[in-house]
């Protein structure tokens, strides 16, 4: 972080801080601190991209720290009164001087900021300056200034150079700003890697369509077999044991060679061909049925990106598109349907009429079924086993089957029930009633 804005940061909590009310880790390199009044900062200590922050929504920890840094920070400076708050040394350095009051004695703390490229760190000491704790503890075979509890902390070398001077208008608004962006970048980078992960199955799923044989072929193949199989049959009385061709006419007179493959028995070959050309006439009438499942898939992950691209916050990411737990894949595969978990409630959309199916059969009469109003849509079901489900978890299901269900923006109406209201008429068509309609905008 420049020079001149640790300066100008200095200078505001200098007025605006008066005592530390809580401190804490909320990840490996970021602490909360706030001061009176609930006025709250972020100290972002990564190396290469230390910075201080401020966040309009309270950001929580993504687990408990309880390292012996955690617990002497929390110690030394939880309810404590602010001695002096400066840029220490003319460097790039914040100390928070506070004094505590034990049961014992008044003690007087020293929270060192750095923001120094090598040496960046969170350094906690005492009144002479002795380390008590650190962020980051160095030994002497790492670098020259070692950190480590019990010794006086040494100090880091002076630049030769001048730091750069210049001015924020508002240092407050422009602590906000810091985080706008730094949440807009790593909201990019989610986007991006799942994206990236989709395009994989995109083109996987692609490969698969195009590698798919046609209806025809397949019609062509059965015949062709059904013609060689009954010829052989109508030949047996001619053919030898292990015999490799079969000089014969076809049906319209024409003389022909049919290969035997040095079958060991010609009737047994000729019922596994039989059986080939049912199974190659069963493709065909299926492979249409196949394709337009998968191109029902390939359209939902199109949708997925969709989405993400028009995601606003890495949350927002994370719902839709989750990253995978460990031994989630086995799941995920036996499942007929996708699953979202929004406020303890799970929600279930349908991505093909296979699956819409499948749970209009497998939901119970107590869980909710959404579905767009009065225009072909995905079955949406929200796991339930009361007779209510609250607002908010209704606008999520019904945004799920409005940004799933179409490809364009606006408001889009959406019919929701319990299932126990919806009658299957055929296949994943339905008649419903009562219901109650919601608008959502996507």
């Amino acid at each position: 972080m420049k020079y001149f804005l640790l300066k100008q940061i200095v200078a505001y909590l200098s007025g605006n801080a008066q005592t530390i009310k809580h401190i804490k880790r909320l990840d490996n390199n970021l602490i909360i601190i706030e001061f009176n009044n609930k006025n709250i900062i972020y100290i972002d200590i990564t190396k290469g991209n230390s910075t201080i922050f401020k966040s309009e929504n309270q950001l929580n920890a993504k687990k408990d720290f309880n390292a012996p840094f955690d617990v002497t920070l929390q110690k030394r400076f939880i309810n404590s009164k602010i001695e002096k708050i400066e840029l220490y040394n003319d460097d790039k350095i914040i100390n928070i001087k506070v004094n505590s009051s034990s049961s014992y004695k008044k003690l007087t703390t020293i929270l060192q900021l750095e923001f120094t490229g090598k040496h960046t760190n969170i350094i906690i000491l005492d009144e002479n300056r002795v380390i008590l704790e650190a962020l980051r503890h160095i030994d002497e075979f790492s670098s020259s200034r070692v950190v480590k509890v019990g010794l006086k902390l040494d100090e880091i070398p002076k630049q030769s150079f001048a730091f750069k001077e210049d001015r924020v208008e508002d240092i407050e608004s422009y602590l906000f700003e810091i985080y706008k962006q730094k949440e807009l970048k790593n909201l990019e980078n989610v986007q991006k890697q799942k994206i990236q992960q989709l395009d994989k199955k995109v083109k996987k799923l692609l490969k698969t369509i195009n590698s798919l044989p046609k209806k025809e072929e397949l019609e062509q193949e059965s015949i062709d077999l059904y013609e060689k199989a009954n010829l052989i049959l109508m030949n047996l009385h001619t053919i030898k044991p292990y015999q490799k061709i079969l000089k014969t006419f076809d049906y319209g007179g024409k003389e022909i060679e049919v290969d035997l493959q040095g079958a060991a028995s010609a009737s047994k070959y000729s019922n596994d061909l039989f059986k080939k050309a049912k199974r190659a006439k069963q493709k065909a009438s299926n492979i249409g049925l196949e394709k337009d499942n998968l191109n029902e898939k390939l359209d939902f992950l199109n949708r997925m990106i969709v989405n993400l691209k028009n995601a606003n916050s890495i949350e927002e990411c994370e719902f839709l598109y989750p990253k995978k737990e460990r031994n989630q894949t086995k799941t995920k595969k036996a499942q007929q349907y996708e699953s979202f978990f929004f406020e303890g409630y799970k929600i279930m959309l349908g991505t093909s009429e296979r699956e819409n199916i499948y749970l209009l059969k497998n939901s119970k009469a107590s869980d909710f079924w959404f579905h767009l109003k009065d225009r072909p849509s995905s079955h949406v079901i929200v796991q339930n086993s009361k007779k209510a489900i609250p607002d908010s978890v209704i606008e999520q299901a019904a945004l799920i089957c409005a940004k799933f269900s179409v490809d364009f923006t606006g408001n889009i109406e959406v019919d929701f029930t319990q299932r126990r209201n919806v009658k299957i008429q055929s296949g994943a068509n339905v008649l419903y009633n009562p219901y109650t309609t919601i608008v959502v905008k996507i």
